[in-house]
């Protein structure tokens, strides 16, 4: 199963399945989408429940997390240890300790401007996303006005407002009963997700694998061997 990041969806992590075998699951976290999100303030643990709550239902044994989706794979793992046999992290952005405020100020932002149905304010802060010696390409101009259709027709639910702000779990020591073969993938310059977040996690967990990129963007700049790393990871 697939768990995509803050203010994203399916469209981000389905790319990063695309060679692995077996039975995949593509879903959206609760919020993401006004029609479909349930009143409330929500934290990593709700979603950890509801991405238990989709492994379940489909059997699953392997999961990728992006971002919150990997926060909401640490949690589940730290409360259930050996319910799945791989799981791979790809940006982890936080865990035991809140995000630098900065870290957290561009997703609080993006929120608020969904919020408030301002298009203009939407596009500033998502034309932020694209690596910047890429920005002013037609790549990136085709992603920027896909991403802002999505959001514009979709939504954020308010009740995700709160998560930058939030730690994934009480105590990262619980990750060490995981059972799990574990990898993880960070880039260092990324700023929303910083590669010291990546490392803590990889030595948090027993035997965990641990790949750094040199630059951020790597949906961008090195997607082919993102998608390679993760494809032999989880059919070996």
């Amino acid at each position: 199963m697939f768990a995509h990041g803050l203010a994203a969806g399916i469209a981000e992590t389905r790319p990063l399945g695309s060679g692995v075998t077996g039975r995949r699951i593509f879903f959206q976290f609760r919020g993401h989408g006004r029609s479909a999100a349930p009143p409330g303030r929500w934290t990593y643990l709700d979603l950890a429940r509801d991405l238990r709550a989709v492994a379940d239902l489909y059997g699953a044994t392997r999961a990728v997390g992006v971002s919150l989706g990997a926060g909401a794979l640490c949690r589940l793992l730290a409360d259930n240890p050996s319910r799945l046999d791989k799981a791979v992290f790809f940006l982890p952005a936080v865990l035991d300790k809140p995000r630098p405020r900065a870290a957290g100020q561009r997703l609080t932002d993006l929120l608020a401007a969904v919020e408030s149905g301002d298009a203009a304010a939407v596009a500033e802060v998502i034309a932020l996303e694209p690596p910047a010696q890429l920005r002013q390409t037609p790549a990136a101009w085709s992603y920027l006005r896909q991403r802002l259709e999505q959001l514009m027709r979709d939504g954020l639910a308010r009740g995700l407002a709160e998560l930058p702000e939030q730690v994934a779990l009480p105590d990262r020591a619980a990750l060490g009963e995981v059972t799990a073969s574990t990898l993880v993938l960070a880039c260092r310059g990324d700023d929303l997700h910083p590669v010291g977040v990546a490392e803590e996690l990889a030595a948090a967990l027993p035997g965990a694998t641990l790949h750094v990129y040199d630059r951020p963007g790597v949906m961008w700049t090195e997607r082919a061997d993102l998608r390679e790393r993760i494809t032999a990871f989880l059919n070996e």
